[in-house]
Parts: structure tokens; C-alpha cells; sequence
């Protein structure tokens, strides 16, 4: 898993060490089991948050494990033209290669560690596809795309792109060193991420060592959701057993208990976590295909919007990608 790592963990920031008298550690509230299906042109995902309620995502609204998986030559799919409106997609790549183009003219490629976050707003159109090489040699493809919400003031906000390097990821540690923290947006224990969010919100991936535990600090004010993307643990002060494509639903408190068992498989030899939380946004929701809006008559708009040419069109012509 080459998803940003360092040589020496322990010239890494640390957390700090909480005092368990004074700590209130996040119960947990549900666990959930992500299902299985099917994006874009067939590439197979688990749907990470299957069987769980809105009010207990909020402000998130769907997230999908991609992959990881071993693809042979000719087998990488990835996703035709397409329209979103009224929220932002993140894709977080572990492994791999992902090229991208949108119908302002911009594109980028996308690589180990890197993130693309895509603020849809007013709406836009774009195309996910694997590189040539990829296609042509075929190999792994590993990583997540979520979709957070954003709230009725900035539903219609213009188009924009971050194009997050891993290198500029904020990294941190545990203070055994048992534990590499990636922040990817927001801040953990002060320690801040790139990404520029509309809303506040964290979002990191987290690497446990073998028999390693994070006591992860966490603001009590947001919602707390854990998805285990490989390997075998147990989360909350109770110690719930926890493995790969589970998610984890928090109830209140201001910290979080994750742990890695001591025996992990072959193929996945540490624990590795993606942690998010945010500030609720507390508005109604409407989710349709492409679209995430308040009311189902906004949704409907969107359709028309879309059909008229409205969210862009598709340009003869894109802008070179970057890397």
C-alpha cells in the first residue's frame, strides 16, 4: 500500500498522550458492513456506507472502497461523462493511476497518495479514466471516493478543483510511533491538512502497526465515522472487533480508541483506517444519481439544467494533464 509514508516515523510530530481520567471516549454507536456493486463502466466498489442513516453521515452522503484490486491487461474501467451539483466529490488514491477531465478544460492525473477534490456546486461534467500504461499493462488500483455535502448557501458556489500532492499531506504520529496519521483536510490535534473545505470537517488515513493503539483526540462538536480499508483491529473503549470493509458509526465524546490486533494476514499486514468527522450541516437532503440537493423540486432543476447544456458541455479540446 504506497500511499505516502516517511523513512524515520519518529522525527514526525506526535499526538498528545490524553489522560484517560479526563478523556470521554467515543462509544460505538453502529457497525455497519459495506456492500458490494458496481461504478462507472463496471469497476467494482463497496459501498461504505451501506445501512447507515443520513442524519448519522451528516455531512457526508456516500463513500465507496475502490477496490483494492489486482486488474489484468485491458480489465481497468473507469467512469463515462457525467454531472454533479450541490455537493463535492473526494478521491483519495492508495495505489494506482487515475486521470481526470472536466468540462471547464481542466484535467490532472492522479497517483499514489494524491487526492482530487472536486467542489461540483453550481455544476460540472467529468470523466475518470484509467492511463494508458494502466490500461495496457494492467495492476492495482486502490483507493476511495467520498461526497460530502455542502450547505444550501453554497450549493450553487462555481466549480472548483484541489489537486492535492500525498507530499503535501500533514503527517503525524502516535507517541510510541506505532502509528502514521496522513491528514488529508482539517486538523488533527492542531496538525492541519491541505485540503480547503466548505464546511468544517476532518478527514486523515490512518496506518496502525501491528498491536498498535491511537487514542485519536476529536472534536466533540463533529460526527465520527471509521472505515476499515484492510486488516483486523477493534475500535471504542470496548474494544469491538473491527476489520476490513466495516465502517464504524461514533457516538459523542471527544476522542477516539482505535487498535490493531497483533496477528494480521500476509496481504494486509497493518490496519489502515480512513477517519472522518464534521460539523452536521442539519439541512434536509435530497440524493438523486448525480445530484445532491434540499428539495426534490432543486434536483429536478438540475435534470433540466443538465439536459440544456447548462452544467457544461463537453469541450473538443482539454488542457494538457499535469502530474
Amino acid at each position: 500500500m504506497p500511499a505516502i509514508t516517511v523513512d524515520d516515523i519518529l522525527f514526525l510530530p506526535r499526538l498528545p498522550e490524553l489522560d484517560p481520567t479526563a478523556t470521554r471516549y467515543r462509544p460505538v454507536r453502529r457497525l455497519g458492513k459495506a456492500e458490494r456493486g458496481f461504478e462507472g463502466e463496471g469497476f467494482p466498489v463497496r459501498r461504505a456506507f451501506a445501512g447507515v442513516t443520513l442524519p448519522e453521515l451528516d455531512p457526508f452522503v456516500h463513500m465507496d472502497h475502490l477496490g483494492e484490486v489486482e486488474m489484468a491487461p485491458g480489465e481497468p474501467m473507469g467512469t463515462p461523462w457525467h454531472p454533479h451539483r450541490g455537493f463535492e466529490t473526494v478521491t483519495y488514491l492508495i495505489d494506482g493511476a487515475v486521470e481526470h477531465q472536466d468540462s471547464n478544460g481542466g484535467g490532472g492525473k492522479l497517483s499514489d497518495g494524491d487526492t482530487q477534490w472536486m467542489t461540483a456546486g453550481a455544476g460540472i461534467l467529468h470523466i475518470e479514466q484509467p492511463p494508458e500504461q494502466l490500461v495496457r499493462n494492467g495492476g492495482v488500483l486502490h483507493g476511495v471516493q467520498l461526497w460530502v455535502n455542502l450547505p444550501r448557501a453554497k450549493k450553487m458556489s462555481p466549480p472548483r478543483y484541489q489537486d492535492i500532492r500525498g507530499k503535501h499531506t500533514g503527517l503525524l504520529t502516535t507517541p510510541d510511533g506505532g502509528a502514521l496519521i496522513r491528514v488529508i483536510a482539517g486538523d488533527v490535534a492542531g496538525h492541519t491538512g491541505p485540503g480547503v473545505t466548505h464546511s468544517p470537517i476532518t478527514v486523515a488515513h490512518l496506518t496502525l502497526e501491528p498491536g498498535a493503539q491511537v487514542d485519536l483526540p476529536w472534536n466533540p462538536a463533529y460526527n465520527a465515522l471509521v472505515y476499515a480499508l484492510a486488516g483486523h483491529g477493534t475500535v471504542g473503549a470496548e474494544g469491538r472487533p473491527f476489520q476490513e470493509g466495516r465502517l464504524v458509526v461514533f457516538g459523542e465524546g471527544d476522542a477516539l480508541r482505535l487498535s490493531a490486533d497483533r496477528a494480521q494476514e500476509s496481504r494486509a499486514p497493518k490496519l489502515e483506517l480512513f477517519v472522518l468527522g464534521g460539523l452536521p450541516i442539519r439541512e434536509p437532503v435530497v440524493q438523486y444519481g448525480p445530484f445532491v440537493m434540499n428539495t426534490a423540486q432543486e434536483v429536478q432543476q438540475a435534470f433540466e439544467d443538465y439536459q440544456a447544456g447548462r452544467l457544461g458541455v463537453i469541450p473538443a479540446q482539454h488542457l494538457p494533464h499535469t502530474s
